[in-house]
Order: structure tokens, then sequence, then C-alpha cells
């Protein structure tokens, strides 16, 4: 409703009594409608807030969630300077590229995604938010289309998919039938796409550079098996609901 009236939701509470026009009723009973069908509202509204940024959301890449707020917060935290070289993979609707491009006007990003769909709409946030200059955009999986030649990166973070079927199975209509599924699962463990950042990570970071995650609340063991084998020293991070939702890898 306070999209439709262009108001702020607390307006709403201040002005109960307001009639509603025919015009504004027909604008607002399709959007009720899509609602009822699980339509996520932020697809029905368009845009989410994220990082004190709008960013647009629609069915071409996940929808950004707090949890990934909080993996900027974590970040900005744990590194103690300025990265200059940042690298995004999986980028989706380029929430965390925009982020870090928001957070560190210094650094340039390199955003990688294997949907040219979800690419196009990272496209779209960086330019309506006025950083597509600052942020190249890259087709392929994971590390493919990096060139390993160039300088190496200080910061390499990633929201990958780290999701069961199992998981997925029990999860609410309007991820199961409106977000990509790619967005989401990963192998039966839920850490095939993890398994493939790690493998490469190394390579591409500087010395003392990071590896920044968000991930699944039941891999921390497998986590740091997988840091270990990778030359990497690992960490954990709990998020706000004091669950292990985080993992930091540093190159020694």
């Amino acid at each position: 409703i306070a999209h439709v009236l262009e108001l702020k939701r607390l307006d709403l509470y201040l002005d109960l009594d307001r009639p509603l026009t025919e015009g504004q009723l027909s604008a607002l009973r399709p959007l009720v409608r899509r609602r009822a069908n699980r339509e996520p509202l932020q697809h029905i509204i368009g845009t989410v807030e994220f990082y004190e940024m709008e960013l647009k959301v629609d069915s071409r890449a996940l929808i950004p969630r707090p949890e990934t707020e909080e993996l900027v917060e974590q970040v900005i935290r744990q590194l103690p300077g300025s990265p200059k070289k940042i690298l995004d993979l999986g980028t989706g609707s380029g929430a965390l590229a925009v982020a870090f491009a928001r957070a560190y006007p210094e650094a340039s990003i390199d955003a990688v995604d294997i949907s040219a769909s979800a690419l196009s709409l990272a496209r779209e946030n960086a330019h309506s938010l006025g950083l597509e200059s600052r942020i190249r955009l890259h087709e392929g999986s994971w590390f493919d289309p990096i060139n390993q030649s160039e300088n190496p990166y200080d910061l390499i973070v990633s929201n990958p998919p780290y999701l069961t079927q199992k998981e997925m199975a029990t999860a609410e209509p309007e991820v199961t039938d409106y977000e990509p599924n790619d967005a989401l699962v990963s192998g039966t463990d839920g850490l095939d796409a993890i398994r493939e950042i790690f493998g490469m990570a190394e390579k591409f970071l500087k010395q003392k550079g990071l590896l920044a995650l968000e991930t699944g609340i039941n891999q921390q063991a497998e986590l740091d098996a997988l840091s270990l084998a990778s030359n990497l020293k690992g960490k954990c991070f709990k998020d706000f609901s004091d669950r292990p939702r985080f993992y930091f890898a540093w190159k020694n």
C-alpha cells in the first residue's frame, strides 16, 4: 500500500482513515494478487535497500539478504587498510560489488557471474549508482574470465550458492518458485561452488590478501579443511543471530 501511494510505511499509520480512490485500488489489487501467489515483495516493488543503497531486483538474480550486508560490515571490520583491487565472484545483482565500490572509493572492482541476465541487472545497478566506471563485469564461471597474469587481489568476496537440495526442498515458495536455483544450491553437501573457489583463490590473492565468503551455518569443519588444503589461514565469524555464517581465509 505504501508503495502504491508513494508513502513511507509509517505514514499509513498516521492516516488510517484515508479512503483510497478507485485508481489507487486498481493499482493495488494486482500487486496484492501477486503477493498472495507468494511472489517476493521485493520483486513486486522492484527494489531492495542494501547497505544504504536502493538496488533494483527481479528474477534475474538472488534478492540480496541482510546477512550479505553483514558480510560487507565484517570485511570492513577485519581489513586493516583499504583494498585497492577487489574481486566479487557470483555477483548476481551486483550488491557486493557496489557496496565495496562505495565503501572503498579508491578500489577497482571486478565482478564475475556465469549468468548474462544477472550481469545485465548488476550493470543496471552500477549505472544507477554512478559506479559503472569502477566495476568491470565479466561473464563466466568463478575465476575463469579473470587473467591470472594481472596484479593479484587484496580482497576476494563471494556469496556463492551453499544450500543442499534437501535444504532447498524446505524453503519457502518465495525462494523455490521465484529465485534462480543455481544461485542457491551447490551439490549434495552445498559445497561444490565453495570447493571451486578455494581451489583457485590462493593463486589470485596478494600476500595477506583476504578471501571472504558467506556460507552455510553447518559447514565450518569442511571450510577449515578446505582452507588448510589451500594454504590459507581460515576463521569463522558469526552473524547477528549468533550463527557461524561467514568464513574468512587469509593468504599467509
